[in-house]
């Protein structure tokens, strides 16, 4: 174990206060495509029955109008959240008629670019910037990407931890400040060490060929309709993911968080030539984007890791996070598990929450660009050939095998899993942290393993395989029965949520041109 986490935790032990790592917060967020029953993405609307996709605080949509994005508050343990998040499932499936959510982050079906249909957010000002944000992302990336779908695993340390924390590291700043610098130490080790998220948990070693039909490609043949990598683990975190040349030489710092807001909002306002030659309207008048910029708004940045603040409605992120600091950290590399009803389970999630606390509490030197590339290196070597024999990855300038690094990680979460087991009878803990090292020990038991040897050995293509286990996860969530009071809850927020739409779209008093101006004038 390194030298400065085994002092941190034994500051806190010796002071017996290492409880105050238990209990954070912890949210999650999932997308799902909407497919119809032959397997292509739908072209209805948002289901009415879902309420408004601007303001429902738990159902709304991603890129695509038919791109689900569930979403569950913060929640104090993972068997909540994952409870939450089946809920959800369980009542959209009472809105969707013969559809189904797609168990699978690689989409199913693609009959082009134009069969992934835009989503719609209202008359509103807010809505109109959300829609138009992303036309202008078809225009710069295409569709067929922004249809992918991932989960997103927001985590925050308990309150009480952060002014014993303080106090042990001798640290005077202001407590807020104390909190942001140390969310930025834990996205530094976070993008360090993400790779072994895509090893681990990576589910996406093969994609229907539609995918990328027309484009060439270097993909190995599967079968007549499924391209793959032999040793891939993510394709969804690979260059045919959430990649892309335009993004490349953004340097955005993860150092501080003055000088992350500085870089991206640099890059929500330098003109970029490619975007430039689009404009920002067309020709009929009509937006074709946002603006012209290497970002239209901040969350076009693609980063599996991101420091957050909530936002109020029209707050930009960058204002959010230089006012009132950091919030929590969302990380965004985890694919959907095709064989959980929700695409993710409790023991992964427990994996997730050791990992966040290990990557906050090791040492995490600051990262230069040179640093950052390399690390991007890694992750992108992970996605398509984590799983090669003898795989090495650049660990601080030297090679270093996948293996035994991953080792070495699982070897220092065990005092943190052990911590978060106290006084919970089955060491849920460091059983998931178990199962984490076998995988690391015996890649064939790694999810994308595990799928390509079901795909061979039943000679199923990708789309039948997804098809099958999203038939499955759909007669389980008719099947589950929902509670009157999370009926209720799920029932008043649609109501509302439509209620808050109208009046939002009532109360807009400024013209679309004005608002996105007022919009980005914002320090």
């Amino acid at each position: 174990m390194s030298s400065l986490i085994r002092e941190r935790l034994t500051r806190l032990a010796t002071s017996q206060q290492e409880y105050t790592i238990c209990a954070g917060l912890r949210g999650l967020e999932k997308e799902s495509l909407r497919v119809t029953p032959n397997g292509k993405i739908s072209q209805k609307p948002h289901p009415k029955g879902l309420g408004s996709a601007l303001t429902n605080p738990y159902i709304t949509t991603d890129y695509s109008e038919a791109l689900l994005e569930f979403i569950t508050p913060p929640l104090v343990s993972n068997a909540d959240a994952l409870s939450f998040m089946h809920d959800l499932h369980s009542f959209t499936y009472k809105h969707l008629g013969d559809e189904l959510l797609w168990s699978g982050s690689m989409p199913c079906i693609v009959d082009g670019d134009m069969s992934v249909p835009i989503a719609n957010y209202g008359d509103s000002n807010i809505g109109l910037m959300k829609h138009i944000y992303r036309v202008g992302l078809w225009h710069r990336y295409g569709r067929s990407m922004q249809a992918i779908a991932g989960i997103h695993f927001n985590y925050s340390l308990p309150d009480k931890f952060w002014p014993i924390y303080q106090q042990q590291e001798n640290d005077t700043q202001p407590l807020e400040d104390f909190i942001s610098q140390s969310y930025f130490d834990m996205t530094r080790n976070l993008h360090r060490n993400g790779w072994l998220l895509l090893f681990l948990f990576g589910s996406s070693p093969a994609i229907c060929k539609s995918f990328v039909a027309g484009k060439e490609h270097a993909f190995n043949v599967f079968d007549e309709g499924t391209l793959f990598e032999k040793y891939a683990t993510s394709l969804r975190m690979s260059d045919i993911g959430y990649k892309n040349d335009s993004q490349s030489n953004i340097a955005i710092s993860y150092n501080s968080l003055d000088a992350y807001v500085s870089g991206l909002t640099q890059a929500t306002q330098k003109s970029h030539p490619e975007y430039a030659t689009i404009g920002t309207k067309g020709a009929d008048g009509q937006y074709a984007q946002l603006n012209t910029n290497i970002l239209q708004i901040e969350n076009e940045y693609y980063s599996n890791v991101r420091p957050k603040q909530i936002a109020a409605s029209g707050e930009r992120p960058s204002t959010a996070l230089r006012e009132r600091g950091v919030r929590y950290v969302e990380l965004r590399s985890v694919d959907l598990s095709i064989v959980d009803p929700s695409g993710l389970n409790e023991s992964q999630l427990n994996f997730l929450e050791a990992f966040m606390i290990y990557c906050l509490l090791s040492e995490s030197p600051p990262l230069s660009t040179a640093d950052k590339i390399l690390l991007d290196d890694n992750i992108s070597l992970v996605a398509t050939n984590g799983r090669r024999p003898n795989l090495l990855l650049n660990q601080d300038g030297k090679s270093s095998s996948l293996n035994s690094w991953g080792l070495a990680i699982c070897n220092e979460m065990v005092p943190i899993c052990n911590i978060l087991d106290t006084e919970l009878e089955e060491k849920p803990y460091s059983s998931a942290l178990e199962v984490q090292v076998q995988k690391l020990n015996n890649p064939n038991l790694t999810p994308s393993s595990i799928q390509l040897k079901v795909l061979k050995e039943e000679q199923l293509p990708f789309f039948k395989y997804v098809m099958q286990q999203s038939n499955l996860h759909k007669t389980y969530f008719e099947n589950r029965p929902l509670s009157n009071a999370k009926l209720s809850l799920f029932d008043n927020a649609c109501l509302q949520s439509i209620q808050q739409q109208n009046a939002i779209e009532l109360s807009d008093t400024l013209g679309f041109d004005q608002f996105l101006t007022k919009y980005f004038s914002q320090n």
